[in-house]
């Protein structure tokens, strides 16, 4: 069993000092490599071949992500690949192609693998109407075999959801929601284009909880405009009053080269200063930790007895493009615009707009945009971040015997970049053992990116790491 950090570190004030001084733009490794390195050029990677490849005797579980893109309004801050449109006939369209493509890969796997994961995102899936959400449900049912404790989680927006739309979501499986809410100051939901009364909040919780939803997550972000840590922590404390089973904090990244309309947002107010988002982010953690919160990882917390929390203890915690998740072992099979696939040796991302993803199924072919096949050094460094941003730790014997080599020898170089991490107390090394401390917990994906070779020299590529 690998204990986690809060085990043998108790709980303290972050240091904002090293935190500010390691606070670079880096990959948030929900893959390895990142999709900065997927490449168009696809004719080379055999991408078509690789859900034959992956039919191989002893091939693990499914796991099947769904983007449903549509949203009523823009939320300024967005950096989610959505559709904008009020038009209800747009869902069952959409719906109509999802089919094309579930039924086109379908035929390329072994359908008797079964599925443990599905997970509903978006866009706001709860712009599909109750009876559509139930037709996909029962298409996925229709051509995938679900396992009896396959875990179904679906995003959810507080603004769109209606007791029948819950009753929709129960009734295809789901039992895990997760919820945007981002701030509940009414000046900060006017400066970022969101409107979202804490009793939409509220209303969410009774009905989810009621229809038996085992586990619920709240969304917030911090580094918007208006913010304050004064602020914040309020909102932390209106979500603390709905007890919430998990909670993800997030960064505001803002890249408006890469989505124009969070220029908009330079407009409205003036974007806290990286001063005041560590203030935000030190207060959030002080209170939902002394809330009894478990600090999961990055901007991650749940209640001690969630399923999260205890893969964190049992060392079982893996990361997918969802971010920390409880099932490992699936090849992950993605369905919609943008959405992304990965096998054990390819990622695969779909088109991003609705045209050109539309098109390639009218062809009678996967919908792929882009991707990227992995070299047998891209799977031993994946092995190794993911390690470090799940198990917080890296047994240097362990991935010898993993991997097939000497680990201290092969990476001798990375270990010794560490030096200036472990001076400032963020990494502990001993001969074969490299663990994270608890000052550096909020800084993994700096610990993360010392192995890895790309991570130097795409500032603009990536959010910052706090």
């Amino acid at each position: 069993m690998i204990l986690p950090v809060e085990s043998t570190f108790p709980a303290e004030a972050l240091d904002l000092d090293l935190i500010r001084k390691y606070s670079i733009p880096g990959p948030r490794y929900t893959s390895y490599p990142p999709a900065t390195r997927f490449t168009t050029d696809l004719a080379p990677l055999r991408l078509e071949d690789a859900i034959a490849d992956d039919n191989h005797p002893g091939a693990g579980p499914v796991s099947l992500y769904f983007h449903l893109p549509f949203c009523e309004s823009r939320c300024w801050f967005c950096g989610c690949n959505t559709v904008i449109t009020r038009r209800r006939a747009s869902a069952a369209e959409y719906l109509d192609d999802l089919a094309r493509e579930m039924l086109l890969t379908a035929a390329k796997m072994d359908r008797t693998r079964p599925v443990t994961q599905i997970h509903l995102g978006g866009g706001t899936p709860t712009f599909f109407p109750p009876e559509e959400l139930r037709r996909l449900g029962g298409l996925i049912r229709g051509i995938f075999n679900i396992a009896p404790d396959c875990e179904f989680g679906v995003e959810v927006d507080p603004r769109r959801l209606t007791p029948e739309h819950v009753l929709a979501l129960r009734d295809i499986g789901a039992r895990r929601a997760s919820l945007g809410v981002q701030d509940t100051n009414p000046a900060v939901q006017l400066a970022i284009h969101r409107l979202q009364p804490q009793s939409q909040n509220i209303a969410a919780f009774a009905w989810l909880r009621a229809a038996g939803f085992e586990s619920i997550n709240v969304d917030l972000i911090y580094g918007l405009p208006l913010q304050t840590p004064g602020s914040f922590a309020t909102t932390v404390g209106d979500v603390l009053a709905l007890d919430p089973d998990r909670l993800s904090v997030f960064s505001y990244a803002h890249v408006p080269w890469i989505k124009p309309a969070q220029k908009i947002l330079e407009d409205r107010a003036p974007l806290p200063g990286p001063g005041e988002k560590l203030g935000m982010f030190a207060v959030a953690h002080s209170m939902l930790t002394a809330s009894g919160y478990l600090d999961i990882g990055l901007d991650h917390f749940a209640k001690p007895d969630d399923e999260l929390a205890r893969a964190l203890w049992a060392g079982t915690l893996h990361r997918n493009f969802q971010g920390y998740s409880t099932r490992g072992g699936a090849s992950l099979y993605s369905f919609g615009i943008s959405a992304i696939s990965a096998t054990a040796d390819t990622y695969r991302q779909n088109a991003k707009t609705l045209p050109e993803w539309r098109a390639a199924l009218e062809a009678g072919r996967l919908p792929v945009e882009r991707g990227l096949r992995l070299t047998d050094e891209d799977a031993r460094r994946r092995t190794i971040i993911m390690r470090l941003m799940c198990d917080r730790r890296l047994d240097f014997h362990a991935l010898s015997r993993e991997l097939g080599l000497d680990f201290t020898a092969t990476y001798a170089a990375e270990l010794a970049s560490l030096d200036d991490l472990e001076t400032d107390g963020l990494v502990h090394r001993t001969a074969g053992l490299l663990e994270v401390t608890r000052p550096g917990v909020p800084l993994l994906r700096v610990i993360a990116m010392r192995f890895d070779p790309a991570a130097t020299g795409a500032a603009r590529q990536h959010s910052r790491t706090i």
